[in-house]
């Protein structure tokens, strides 16, 4: 049979990519035909993202693929990070650039919308994890200070929606980002009308919620006109697991039940599969979440700022004239002492763009912990943190799923750095499967194919990366110390 080439778009907080993906009927094949930047901007009213070049970037990664492969090119899907997005107007124009996660402007929100509405109330309408990113805390923002803007706004899409909207002209959130809201309540199936209400959100912005894989149409004849596509001829867009997250987790190559996964990027979720949202008080009480999955699942997990804290490590040495590769920065890690000091990579102050370094040495101090000097024991400490708030998730999905997660899925682009995953399979003794580094991509591709018709289950997907990718696995080696790190991370959390 003659290969089917699907276009992955996903956009990441760092990164963009479009990956065109072949599947001979048994194989699929992964090639990136366009990669770019995703650079903010700040503006004086705060922190965006620049999505109008995100859009034009997206149009030039449609167009290499058509000129790759014109004819066999039969479909696309666009996935992004979560919680961002756009509103638009009557007219269907976009009212303002969206906000980036990271803008001051939540700050305070979370406790806002605790006077409004409590916040065992909150979480038992959504069963989201609180954090101040979410949307429903940018939305209550732009209440607060009475924005103009939401007095003129008819539709709210998240940045994927909003991407597939100018593509084919329907206004649509898809589940899994819907879900990641916090303006969601899956024992409804739909928005939480009721508490964004109590909230002051308006709630007739919130559009019509579709399901992955779902066929959103062709591309809108402007983009035909603008591509140079024959009328007709463009590949019909797909609305895969939109969060990237989501699209990830499709793709973990699991063979057996019971396993957890780790989405691990310039953030981390940690999580496991279940069929039904779990809400209840113990899972509030961690700050556990339920995201829509694909095939009628739920991710039960918790997000951790994973690796930007090397990220943003490698950002200052950078603006100090010592540029390093992430290959460099894993080997000083690798050599340097173990266990200096136990750090909370979820703790406040690493959330931000700033010197991270310092952060890390001024969190050590004040913790009364010996603070890290060298390159490498900075970012020891940060990856040891990262593998034992790991070791916390998994402990606390097991106490709640009451019963053991094995193996551990790492997927994503974190999975290229090695020293992590065997971090992670000593601090949690377990074994670690990591692979694919593209998996939101083959996920991403893998609805694509359900929707098509091509594959009629999720377990008959991950045969497929399973068939077609090379994973690494990682045993427990050496445990010395861990444990006794681990409870040190657990006094800091307490």
């Amino acid at each position: 049979m003659s290969a089917l080439s699907m276009l992955a778009l996903d956009l990441g907080a760092e990164s963009g990519r479009a990956m065109l993906g072949r599947f001979d009927g048994e194989r699929l094949r992964l090639g990136e035909i366009h990669r770019f930047a995703n650079i903010p901007v700040r503006l004086p009213d705060g922190l965006h993202w620049d999505v109008l070049r995100l859009w034009s970037e997206v149009k030039q990664g449609i167009a290499l693929a058509a000129q790759e492969d014109a004819p066999g090119l039969v479909s696309l899907g666009i996935d992004t990070w979560a919680v961002d997005f756009g509103l638009l107007d009557w007219q269907g124009a976009l009212l303002l650039s969206p906000f980036h996660y990271r803008d001051s402007r939540t700050d305070g929100m979370l406790d806002e919308a605790f006077r409004r509405v409590p916040r065992a109330e909150i979480f038992e309408q959504t069963g989201i994890q609180f954090l101040q990113i979410n949307s429903l805390y940018q939305l209550l923002a732009m209440v607060a200070g009475r924005s103009p803007v939401l007095d003129v706004a008819e539709t709210f899409l998240t940045i994927p929606d909003l991407l597939n909207y100018w593509l084919t002209g329907q206004k649509a959130c898809e589940f899994s980002n819907a879900t990641t809201t916090q303006c969601y309540n899956p024992r409804k199936g739909d928005w939480a009308l009721e508490m964004l209400h109590t909230l002051g959100i308006p709630t007739h912005i919130f559009p019509r919620i579709v399901p992955p894989g779902t066929g959103l149409g062709p591309f809108l004849p402007y983009v035909i006109d603008e591509l140079g596509l024959r009328p007709g001829a463009g590949p019909t867009v797909i609305a895969p697991a939109c969060h990237d997250t989501g699209s990830a987790v499709v793709a973990v190559p699991a063979a057996v039940p019971n396993f957890a996964w780790i989405s691990s990027g310039t953030w981390s979720v940690v999580g496991a599969e279940v069929p039904e949202p779990v809400i209840n008080e113990q899972s509030l009480d961690y700050n556990l979440t339920n995201e829509g999955g694909v095939c009628g699942t739920f991710r039960f997990s918790r997000n951790v700022m994973g690796l930007w804290l090397v990220q943003e490590c490698r950002r200052t040495w950078a603006q100090q004239g010592q540029d390093h590769t992430y290959g460099e920065l894993t080997a000083m890690a690798s050599q340097a002492e173990p266990f200096l000091a136990a750090v909370d990579p979820d703790h406040h102050e690493f959330f931000k763009p700033g010197d991270m370094p310092a952060r890390i040495r001024e969190f050590c101090r004040t913790t009364g912990q010996p603070a890290p000097e060298s390159k490498g024991a900075i970012l020891r400490c940060a990856l040891e943190g990262i593998a034992l708030k790991y070791r916390w998730v998994v402990e606390r999905l097991e106490e709640m799923l009451e019963c053991r997660l094995e193996p551990l899925h790492i997927v994503g682009g974190g999975t290229q750095n090695r020293l992590l995953s065997q971090f992670t399979a000593d601090a949690a003794d377990r074994q670690v499967i990591a692979g694919p580094v593209e998996a939101t991509a083959m996920g991403n591709i893998l609805m694509q194919m359900m929707a098509l018709g091509q594959i009629d289950s999720l377990q008959a997907g991950r045969q497929i990366v399973r068939n077609s990718f090379g994973l690494s696995v990682f045993e427990p080696e050496d445990r010395s110390g861990w444990d006794e790190a681990y409870a040190r991370l657990l006094q800091l959390m307490a």
